[in-house]
């Protein structure tokens, strides 16, 4: 139906129509209406009812059950129009306003707020025409009260995910760092593993008057990491342990009934259809001593503070296990072992000095020194390989402890953040000798350490 018209129905049946249309609708009983695009109407349901349609587009109606309709012209409904006013919304808090963004929306109450805090953040004050990535710059200045309320806003109108990154912006083009050296900027902030890694950064130059409440702010982030990867870490690493030590001699409880089956197929009895177990095989329990040691050696250059972070944590975990010795040494150009530290990974984080230089071979050097048991050692290496000392020694002392008997494991990092940034050389070197580095997340941690405990493959990502 295109045009003006009338139609007046009673029982069931559908009208279609086009043009311009005029519904007011009153009724009874149940139904359901629902409109999508820019006019477009369906309409359904039972009982009396009569309606007009106005609008632009096209309307269809089914009744069913008696009652009246009266039609003037074709339909359309608000929904295109919020559905386009909701685009414009997001698209201008993208662009951030200015002649560039061409929404012409304006923003009110929590909007205006949210976009305000961007704005701060990434927007020239004052600037107009367009802005690129490589010119925006900050709007917070210097003022400590302002930066404190800025990031109160933020985490009143972001999501914490949202919340981690924006700080992480302001650190590197505000120089938020520099605030952060006072408490109360500390207690306003986001705690996570980017903002530790920026407190050990600034740990030297940190006043006394602060480093109580970073220590606070640390304490927080690694019980929040202890309580998600602890418990999965020791089972998974007691049950390796569990399954590497198997006995001749072992007790029913530690029987491995898979193993020992195999190992016996030879003395099948068919007319009794059962097998004689001449020889039972059967793992040691992980709690009768030390079974592995464990060397942790974290490259402490400013780029790895996310992994040093991890592998702290990790530590303390390992090292609560009584079946592991473990050692966790750290470096720069220089060598520091804070295995006494294990007990507290809080203590370990500020006992490293994020930044530096890269000494590698120097490192390997000393872990290599304290190996008492080859076969029984696991060496685990995280460092993105930006080797400073003497590239052709670090390899020579890889391949030296592969050969007496090492499992050796290369992680470029031990993070969340994703591929990082290494040298590919002396990954492709490592890998000649069997020793393949990657990047490893703090979940898949667990099954490589596994793996290398059961000396097996290790699991490694793809990618």
């Amino acid at each position: 139906m295109t045009g003006t018209g009338t139609t007046t129905g009673t029982g069931t049946g559908t009208t279609t129509g086009t043009g311009t249309v005029t519904t007011i609708g009153t009724g009874t009983g149940s139904g359901a209406m629902t409109g999508t695009g820019s006019g477009a109407m369906t309409g359904t349901g039972s009982g009396a009812a009569t309606g007009i349609t106005t609008g632009t587009g096209t309307s269809t109606s089914t009744a069913t059950s008696p009652g009246t309709a009266t039609s003037t012209g074709a339909a359309a409904t608000r929904g295109g129009t919020l559905a386009d006013d909701e685009r414009l919304r997001r698209w201008r808090l993208v662009l951030g306003g200015g002649e560039a963004d061409g929404t012409g929306r304006a923003l009110t109450g929590t909007d205006a707020a949210m976009d305000g805090a961007l704005t701060a953040l990434y927007d020239r004050p004052g600037e107009s025409g367009p802005r690129t990535g490589r010119d925006r710059s900050a709007g917070l200045g210097a003022s400590a009260p302002s930066v404190a309320r800025w990031l109160g806003d933020i985490r009143t109108y972001f999501p914490s995910s949202v919340v981690q990154v924006m700080q992480r912006d302001a650190i590197d083009r505000l120089g938020l760092a520099a605030l952060l050296l006072e408490p109360e900027m500390l207690e306003a902030v986001e705690a996570d593993v980017h903002l530790v890694g920026t407190l050990l950064s600034l740990g030297r130059a940190m006043p006394e008057t602060t480093r109580e409440t970073a220590r606070a702010v640390v304490r927080k982030v690694v019980d929040d990491l202890e309580r998600r990867l602890a418990a999965r870490t020791r089972a998974t690493l007691t049950g390796a342990l569990d399954r590497s030590a198997r006995i001749s001699r072992p007790r029913h409880r530690d029987i491995d009934w898979d193993r020992t089956i195999r190992a016996n197929l030879k003395h099948y009895l068919p007319e009794q259809r059962t097998v004689v177990p001449e020889r039972l095989v059967g793992h040691g329990r992980a709690s009768r001593g030390v079974r592995k040691e464990i060397v942790l050696c974290v490259d402490q250059s400013g780029s790895m503070a996310a992994s040093v972070v991890h592998a702290a944590v990790f530590g303390a975990v390992l090292a609560s296990m009584r079946s592991l010795a473990t050692r966790l040494v750290v470096f720069d150009t220089s060598v520091v072992d804070l295995t006494e530290q294990l007990d507290d990974p809080v203590d370990v984080l500020f006992g490293t000095r994020l930044g530096g230089g890269t000494d590698i071979n120097r490192a390997l050097a000393y872990c290599q020194s304290r190996i008492t048991r080859p076969a029984d050692t696991v060496v685990v290496l995280v460092s993105d390989l930006y080797e400073g000392g003497i590239r052709d020694e670090m390899l020579k002392r890889v391949a030296a402890m592969k050969a007496s008997g090492v499992q050796f494991v290369a992680l470029l990092a031990l993070s969340d953040e994703g591929a990082p940034a290494y040298d590919r050389d002396h990954a492709a070197a490592l890998a000649a000798l069997g020793a393949p580095a990657f990047a490893c997340t703090p979940d898949l941690f667990p099954e490589i350490m596994a793996a290398a405990l059961e000396k097996r493959p290790l699991p490694i990502p793809e990618g």
